[in-house]
């Protein structure tokens, strides 16, 4: 009974002691540095400033703004079809997460909802989800969200701004920073060997139809072949067994 009392008259967290706020500015503070980057090699891939700071504006989905620029570089405007092919392959894993997100944040208006759905990110999921109760995860869902959004957009105007300065950002290493950003994301998933499997695969089928296809389709046909050996998971099944 004492112990019952005692949680129910402990205070709920709130303002910046609430784990969510932190949780949630902290991953937001550190998401937005990438925008200096994908600024810079938008430019670089022959987008002016205001085109790479609409894009984010709009788009903002960070892995497939970087894909699309990624193809936009290799293949200048000729692989518009591919690079937005690409984006929106990229962009499928955002519809998942507003399925999960709905019970927690579909309330309010037709506003509230529309921005909801504009900052359903994979940061904004994984604070939210990562929160012990529904309040808390919907605090950390906006607050990451909107922190991500705002940080993102004005990071893109620096690194857009610089990469117009600076002229050449290949003599940078800037050209690489996309793929740098690509693999750390991947990384820290490939705990399994399924994992490592389906990645192998399409890094393999990616380097071996560069040469032969062209730019934007290899990164599509790898994502294909991604997508059949994820599917199967034959090596899932057998450490299973």
């Amino acid at each position: 009974m004492h112990d019952d009392a005692d949680r129910a008259e402990a205070p709920a967290p709130s303002g910046a002691r609430s784990p969510a706020v932190r949780d949630g500015l902290a991953v937001g503070l550190a998401t937005a540095v990438y925008g200096v980057s994908f600024g810079a090699l938008a430019v670089a891939a022959g987008l002016d400033v205001w085109q790479t700071c609409f894009l984010s504006l709009v788009m903002f989905t960070g892995g497939s703004q970087f894909a699309l620029v990624g193809v936009l570089a290799g293949g200048g405007v000729a692989a518009g079809g591919s690079a937005i092919a690409t984006a929106a392959l990229l962009g499928v894993r955002n519809v998942v997460y507003g399925m999960r997100m709905k019970p927690v944040v579909d309330r309010g208006g037709p506003w509230r909802r529309a921005a909801a759905a504009w900052v359903t990110i994979d940061e904004s999921t994984a604070v939210a989800l990562a929160q012990s109760d529904e309040r808390q995860a919907r605090v950390g869902f906006w607050v990451t969200g909107v922190a991500i959004f705002v940080g993102w957009n004005l990071t893109t105007l620096v690194g857009a701004l610089i990469g117009d300065a600076i002229g050449d950002t290949d003599a940078w290493g800037l050209d690489a920073a996309a793929a740098a950003a690509f693999l750390g994301l991947l990384w820290p998933r490939l705990k399994s060997m399924q994992a490592g499997a389906v990645a192998v695969a399409a890094g393999l089928v990616a380097a071996l139809t560069t040469p032969v296809l062209m730019p934007g389709l290899p990164v599509l046909v790898a994502a294909l072949v991604a997508v059949v050996v994820g599917w199967l998971n034959l090596l899932g099944r057998r450490r299973a067994a």
